[in-house]
């Protein structure tokens, strides 16, 4: 656990976000939650709407409390727990596909630029590889992984077993790997924002 626990070095720090930047996603270093919690405040237009995925990081930041709750935005969150599984299954594919913008975290992010995310039921996929207009994504510094296959490791063994529990708590059941992405690159300059933490927070 420590392996996957520790956050990285300044200088590892640096080099993740100048990797991110090559390969067209936008990243910016901050120093803690808290000032991530402001700067996606200032990405996210009033009135926009935002889907925001399951995240640890989200919650402990307070970042989720201020886009669902707030009343700043058109969260869809919300709305679509509050929508019927059975009946309305299509409009809340379509909602949580396509919003302005969605927000969440990763599991990994590689030295060389690469982004891993992980989904045991895939709802943020859609958004996160090219479906939301924007996607911003916060990732605590113990997050960095030198290559893929460390990132594929991490997820394994460090993040299934700690979201697993969460979900057992909240839902009764254990979490699962059903779903990954890799994300190597962004097309689009200026979709993807990469807030990227000196210090450890989330899974």
């Amino acid at each position: 656990m420590t392996l996957f626990s520790e956050p990285a070095t300044p200088t590892r720090l640096e080099r993740t976000a100048a990797a991110l930047t090559a390969n067209g996603f936008g990243a910016e270093l901050l120093d803690d939650a808290a000032a991530a919690r402001r700067r996606v405040g200032e990405l996210i237009p009033p009135g926009a709407s935002v889907f925001t995925s399951a995240s640890e990081t989200l919650r402990l930041s307070g970042i989720d409390e201020d886009i669902n709750a707030s009343g700043r935005y058109t969260a869809l969150r919300p709305r679509l727990l509050a929508m019927d599984r059975a009946t309305e299954a299509d409009e809340i594919r379509r909602l949580s596909a396509g919003p302005d913008v969605v927000v969440g975290s990763v599991a990994a992010v590689t030295e060389t630029g690469s982004l891993v995310v992980a989904s045991a039921s895939g709802s943020q996929l859609p958004a996160y590889s090219g479906g939301a207009g924007r996607a911003i994504w916060i990732v605590g510094a113990q997050k960095l992984v030198p290559d893929l296959g460390t990132a594929l490791r991490r997820v394994e063994e460090h993040s299934l077993p700690l979201e697993s529990a969460r979900a057992k708590a909240v839902y009764g059941q254990p979490s699962a790997i059903n779903r990954l992405l890799v994300l190597n690159a962004e097309l689009h300059p200026g979709r993807v924002t990469v807030l990227l933490l000196r210090e450890a927070i989330g899974f």
